[in-house]
């Protein structure tokens, strides 16, 4: 293991941390239990897949939320109920599934999200959120800053949070991760928000206080390189920092509000 492997560790300097895959598996299962969900698909492949919670109602537009995993790990399925709060809030929720490393590269997930959430403004009208936690932060904030989404898809996006965002994949070349990952130095420059324009619309970084210093530099620099918001999240660590989401937070206001 490298000294930037462990920078980049999460889990175990998580008290508990090995718990929470089957915590939040299990929470997932049960708020889809009791909330209405549409499956829609945005191609071809069993991941390429979007599940979406509607509310009672007009819905007050989109909320999409890309999971994290490094690009390698979990599925949309394992966030379920990170919808609550927003759809409590008359928000519809839509969560993208998409394919994983090493199947594809980082750079193929962008552009499979980006399909995504193109699909998703095609199927439901009115205002779009884009929220994502770790390597779902890098997606949503990659989409926010190029031209992944279509003009008009991209008009619709009020406001982006990337929580726990890696924003400068560049580090990650030298990780053993990077043996899953593929990355070359061109496509680790290409794929970092950090090297884009600041997007047009609001963004709020989000970052939890107890988290690893490497990703508190990695909101950091993203915050820095665009101008933006930086929210620094008392006492919350890599893994429940987006328990926000599940019910009235600053979190999900900073999503909705």
């Amino acid at each position: 293991m490298t000294d930037l492997d462990d920078d980049y560790a999460n889990m175990p300097y998580i008290p508990e941390g090995e718990a929470y895959p089957a915590r939040w598996a299990a929470q997932a299962e049960a708020f889809r239990d009791e909330a209405m969900m549409l499956e829609i698909g945005y191609d071809s492949g069993v991941r390429r897949q979007i599940d979406v919670f509607v509310p009672m109602g007009q819905a007050k537009g989109v909320l999409i939320f890309v999971h994290g995993g490094y690009w390698m790990k979990f599925s949309r399925r394992d966030f379920s109920h990170l919808a609550k709060g927003a759809l409590e809030a008359g928000w519809a929720v839509a969560l993208p599934g998409y394919d994983l490393a090493p199947d594809v590269k980082i750079s193929q997930i962008s552009a499979l999200v980006a399909m995504a959430v193109a699909e998703v403004a095609r199927r439901f009208s009115g205002p779009i959120r884009l929220v994502g936690h770790s390597a779902g932060g890098h997606l949503v904030a990659r989409l926010a800053s190029s031209n992944l989404l279509p003009p008009e898809v991209l008009a619709r996006v009020e406001k982006v949070v990337p929580i726990s965002p890696v924003s400068d994949l560049e580090p990650l070349l030298r990780t053993s991760m990077n043996e899953t990952f593929g990355l070359d130095a061109a496509e680790a420059r290409a794929e970092s928000p950090v090297h884009a324009p600041a997007p047009k619309m609001p963004v709020t970084v989000w970052v939890g206080e107890n988290e690893r210093p490497a990703f508190r530099d990695q909101a950091r620099w993203l915050a820095e390189a665009w101008g933006c918001d930086l929210v620094v999240d008392p006492g919350k660590h890599h893994f429940d920092v987006i328990e926000g989401l599940e019910d009235e937070s600053p979190l999900l206001q900073a999503v909705i509000g």
